[in-house]
């Protein structure tokens, strides 16, 4: 009976190793697929739990209705409502675990998208710097700034004046003889205002001496003579 006992438990632990070799040649799913996985047994639970939910809604009516006409019955219900409320506590536990562990997949994924994305650009900001030499970009600054510096000289050059330039202080010094010049100067008379005669408005008539008539030569040549 010893040796029976022995070989079935000789089976059952070749069996139970081919179910772990079997578990190991398994191809693990991808992120997605186990997503997919965990949101179907969401769907299932949560269905589950609307289920007992309902059930122990029901329960709870059938307590009150046999609650003075059938004590046996009602505790039955109570003892039913129990079990559900037990089976959906349990739901609500998976349903958590379920829903942590698709969140950090979700996140794993979306890390592997930001580790991917910054990846390439890394190997482009490479790519980009590899065709740089640090010394010739320093060689080329300096340059920059050596030909701002002819520029401005040339600049300056240009609009420098040409010929004969006036100190700006001798000017200064002439603006300030002539203000004092002008402050010496006396001050001219002040003229009192007077009413003016008006002036007529009529042209006034000039007399002519009256000319006699001559009579003779004569007296006419006398005449032009006094005159």
């Amino acid at each position: 009976m010893s040796a029976f006992f022995e070989k079935l438990h000789s089976e059952a632990h070749k069996l139970k190793e081919k179910l772990k070799e079997k578990s190991r040649k398994r191809k693990a799913p991808t992120p997605e697929d186990a997503i997919n996985q965990l949101r179907d047994a969401e769907d299932l639970l949560t269905k589950k739990q609307l289920y007992y939910e309902l059930k122990i809604t029901e329960e709870v009516e059938n307590a009150k209705k046999y609650s003075k006409s059938n004590k046996k019955m009602a505790l039955a219900a109570l003892k039913r409502k129990k079990h559900h409320e037990i089976e959906l506590s349990r739901i609500d536990g998976v349903l958590t675990k379920l829903e942590a562990q698709r969140e950090a997949l979700e996140n794993v994924g979306m890390n592997a998208e930001v580790i991917d994305v910054l990846g390439k650009t890394n190997e482009a900001l490479k790519k980009a710097h590899g065709n740089m030499d640090l010394d010739e970009v320093h060689d080329l600054m300096d340059e920059i700034a050596d030909g701002l510096a002819q520029s401005q000289e040339f600049n300056e050059a240009i609009s420098a004046p040409i010929g004969d330039v006036v100190d700006e202080d001798d000017l200064l010094k002439e603006l300030q003889e002539l203000q004092d010049n002008v402050a010496e100067l006396p001050k001219l008379p002040t003229i009192p205002s007077q009413d003016l005669p008006e002036v007529p408005s009529t042209q006034p008539t000039r007399s002519r001496p009256k000319i006699r008539k001559m009579d003779t030569m004569e007296e006419l040549e006398q005449w032009a003579a006094t005159n």
